[in-house]
């Protein structure tokens, strides 16, 4: 770094906004982080965000960086695998992985952030302003305008470097924008989501198995439940926004009532507020956000202002912490030269978030629908066991990104080819004692190259 110390500007003070505030006061810099809406850890924040998300190996792999794993332990909840519950209330437990540290983790997002705001203050570089909001952004003078919003008045900030964390409505990236600096797609899904609630029995206890992602798979549409610390468990009901079964039909007691009694008849019951939680809490919306260019000058956008993912690979929160460790990586490798780092830090990142968002995308498909066909779970079986084979050749692409550090591209390239694979060998084939495995290797080894220096991160409890 420069003799002069250099002071950065974040734009959010969400988990990534606060996790690169961390790294860059590690690195002596001076920080300030602004941030539109309260401090969660005073005031309480309306509905809307999903209250838990899953952290997995990447953002496990961040914190370990930061060395704040032993306490973020204490927010944690394993989930083995999904619990599958179908019409009939029948339960089928489908681990993520075949090893005991593939597991990941339910992680209460307020829990988390609060943790990552308390390590960023203790390192005395870093300020955060709440209640500040991003108004303009001048590119030329290295200087950004923030609405004040406790004292009503509009603040003209200096900056050095200007990192843009505020998230997929991100007005860093619209300054860009309106500069022709950068173009954007933002691709709506036609299905949105509601979050409902079931809360802990009599005794504070799970009503729900505690250590499983649980889904009501019903192909168009599906709901999800993660659990929570105090015995809750969040629930994510994802519908078309049109359609028979669809947020336009289920519009009134009802026929939310009559969709629950025909599709979820078993977890009805646990849910008490029902019809409040349905029609009080906000509608969300699904989408994902594609960037061309991330960097302007002295600004670089990074998570979900950069590449907004849909959740249903459980990735949105762990690919924005995988930014921050790339970021890092790029001043590293640059000794603090921003303006060698910020284009190799996109380069790094932009071919990856993509990846992702596209294997989200496909996630989808597999999580509402895909679960509930038996050469589903014929494929998942031989993957499993050509991983047990051929370690060095095949992961299956779920273990690929959820435990392992390879890159978001090369797990998207290589899965294809691997399903592709899949599908030969069950063809005509009924049960995994029937595949000719001899066949099977031969093909990975003519079609994938071996993967070299792949790592895994041991489980963190």
């Amino acid at each position: 770094m420069n003799k002069k110390t250099k002071h950065i500007v974040i734009i959010g003070a969400g988990l990534v906004g606060s996790m690169h505030a961390i790294f860059l006061a590690r690195r002596g810099y001076q920080v300030s982080v602004y941030e539109q809406l309260p401090d969660i850890r005073k005031e309480a924040i309306p509905a809307g965000r999903s209250i838990n998300l899953a952290l997995a190996n990447r953002g496990i792999d961040a914190l370990d960086h930061l060395g704040l794993m032993e306490q973020v332990n204490k927010l944690l909840i394993p989930m083995q695998g999904r619990m599958l519950h179908d019409e009939a209330g029948l339960l089928k437990l489908q681990s993520y992985g075949q090893k005991p540290e593939e597991v990941i983790y339910s992680v209460s997002r307020a829990g988390l952030v609060s943790l990552l705001r308390d390590a960023a203050e203790a390192t005395d570089k870093v300020e955060f302003f709440f209640k500040h909001e991003c108004l303009d952004i001048d590119f030329d003078n290295d200087q950004v305008t923030v609405n004040n919003k406790p004292a009503m008045k509009s603040e003209i900030i200096d900056y050095d470097y200007l990192i843009g964390a505020d998230g997929g409505g991100s007005q860093v990236r619209e300054s860009m924008k309106d500069l022709n600096e950068t173009e954007f797609s933002a691709e709506l899904l036609d299905h949105s989501y509601k979050e409902l609630n079931i809360p802990a029995d009599s005794d504070g206890g799970f009503q729900l198995e505690k250590e499983a992602l649980h889904i009501w798979p019903r192909n168009d549409f599906m709901m999800i439940g993660l659990p929570n610390p105090e015995g809750t468990f969040t629930l994510t009901l994802f519908m078309p926004n049109q359609g028979p079964v669809s947020f336009e039909t289920v519009n009134d007691k009802t026929s939310l009532n009559k969709l629950f009694d025909d599709c979820f008849a078993d977890v009805k019951p646990l849910i008490p507020d029902l019809e409040h939680d349905y029609f009080n809490n906000p509608t969300g919306y699904l989408g994902t956000i594609r960037c061309n260019d991330w960097q302007y000058k002295n600004v670089v956008l990074s998570g979900d202002a950069a590449h907004a993912i849909v959740p249903f690979h459980g990735q949105g929160m762990n690919a924005g912490f995988e930014d921050c460790v790339a970021m890092e990586k790029a001043l590293n490798q640059y000794h603090d030269d921003w303006q060698q780092a910020m284009p190799a830090f996109v380069e790094n990142r932009m071919d990856n978030s993509n990846a992702i968002a596209d294997m989200a995308l496909e996630n989808y498909v597999e999580m509402r629908s895909s679960v509930n066909d038996p050469k589903f779970h014929l494929k998942k079986a031989i993957a499993f066991e050509l991983e047990n084979r051929l370690p060095d050749y095949f992961i299956p692409r779920y273990s690929m990104v959820m435990f392992h550090l390879i890159p978001y591209a090369t797990a998207f390239a290589r899965g294809k080819i691997q399903f592709k694979i899949l599908d030969s060998l069950v063809e005509g084939v009924d049960d995994i004692s029937e595949v000719d495995f001899e066949r099977a290797e031969w093909l990975i080894k003519q079609k994938l190259p071996p993967l070299n220096n792949h790592q895994r991160i041991k489980n963190p409890t």
